[in-house]
């Protein structure tokens, strides 16, 4: 829990501010150097934490994950606990510092709703697919896990910031919501990772059965 409660803290601190800095003066933080510091930070965290806690930082991705059978469901609101608990601090640790920024690196459709769910669940799913292949699976490369699953990050959020602002997380859309006061299209952000990470964890787990199957019945 504190390990996840630490992750979650520098995780939304670092993504956040950058985020709020950049809409602020993208002279100060373009838009592009906000969306790698948000990989960067999640490949250090994973790097740091993820032989204690796995390094989630997202409930979505804890709820994937007790699903599939790869933690204690009794696990589940120790993890979410923790993550909002430092995605808040961070948020207002941010409302303080950046003061009298007010938008303190918020997520909401920047057009309908449900484009801003789909791109979630697609970005979320992508990331989520990955997660799963490099903490999962003995027989991938497992070594290069936090720099898969933060290049994930990094080059979705490219793509999904201008549509939904590519949060992919919803302790990190959560916390600054709160802190900003910020509520348009908060479903979307809890909806659309849920739904994308089930999906992710879904497919990568059907895929890794099938192999195991054609491996045992192709062996002599």
């Amino acid at each position: 829990m504190f390990a996840e409660i630490i992750a979650t803290y520098l995780l939304v601190f670092v993504t956040c501010g950058a985020a709020a800095l950049s809409e602020n003066d993208e002279n100060k933080v373009a838009k592009l150097g906000a969306s790698v510091a948000g990989g960067l930070i999640v490949t250090v965290m994973i790097y740091s934490v993820g032989h204690i806690s796995g390094a989630h930082m997202n409930p979505a991705v804890t709820l994937a994950f007790a699903a599939f059978r790869h933690l204690p469901w009794n696990y589940v609101p120790v993890y979410v606990v923790g993550q909002l608990t430092g995605a808040l601090g961070a948020a207002f640790t941010l409302r303080v510092l950046l003061h009298p920024i007010k938008d303190l690196g918020t997520t909401t459709p920047s057009g309908s709703h449900s484009q801003a769910l789909i791109m979630e669940i697609v970005v979320t799913f992508s990331m989520m697919f990955i997660a799963s292949a490099v903490s999962t699976d003995r027989t991938a490369i497992g070594d290069l896990g936090g720099i898969a699953v933060g290049s994930a990050v990094c080059i979705t959020s490219i793509l999904a910031g201008p549509v939904s602002g590519g949060s992919m997380n919803p302790a990190r859309t959560i916390g600054p919501a709160i802190a900003s006061s910020s509520y348009k299209g908060l479903w979307v952000y809890i909806v659309g990772p849920v739904t994308g990470t089930l999906l992710g964890a879904l497919s990568y787990d059907f895929i890794r059965a099938t192999d195991k199957t054609l491996h045992s019945t192709s062996s002599p």
